[in-house]
């Protein structure tokens, strides 16, 4: 008897692109959801909570948010469950590491780079950043830019470009 094998589905893209809206529906059809943004948000309470963590504190709960998330990432490839990784995948290296650690341990991975024009990228964001939640994180117009800046957009990685429409 041949074990399934695990395919993994990372999600790459700029904030409002879309990333966690395509990862729920991999959800409904049976992936395991790995989220930083969530854990996190977890992590500090949820809605409620009203925690407020200096810049340096924050990156390293993300930081060992994200090493967890990679042992159960390992578990779940093990086990032969497909799970997407809701993360931004801003650079190559990134990537490149995710890849291969899938592939060590036996799955198969999937780079899905969602993709819109700024214009639809900051309409969906001035919506987004009106919300509350883990979903919700708030991106005002100099972390953008940031982002804009230092995204290293995926080309001959094996990735499948879905663009995203405009209003």
């Amino acid at each position: 008897m041949t074990e399934r094998s695990s395919t993994v589905v990372l999600m790459c893209g700029l904030p409002g692109a879309g990333k966690t809206t395509y990862a729920l529906g991999l959800v409904r059809r049976g992936y395991v959801r790995l989220s930083i943004d969530e854990a996190v948000w977890r992590r500090l309470g949820g809605r409620d909570a009203g925690v407020v963590l200096s810049e340096e504190a924050f990156d390293r709960l993300k930081e060992e948010v994200r090493a967890e998330q990679r042992l159960e990432l390992v578990e779940l490839v093990r086990s032969g469950s497909d799970v997407v990784v809701d993360y931004s995948f801003w650079s190559r290296a990134a990537r490149d590491d995710y890849k291969a650690l899938v592939e060590s341990h036996g799955g198969r991975w999937e780079l899905i780079h969602l993709k819109a024009d700024r214009a639809t990228l900051e309409q969906r964001l001035a919506v987004r950043n009106g919300r509350e939640g883990a979903n919700a994180v708030t991106v005002g117009a100099e972390l953008f830019a940031r982002y804009l800046a230092h995204f290293e957009e995926p080309r001959g990685e094996g990735e499948q470009v879905l663009l995203q429409p405009s209003p």
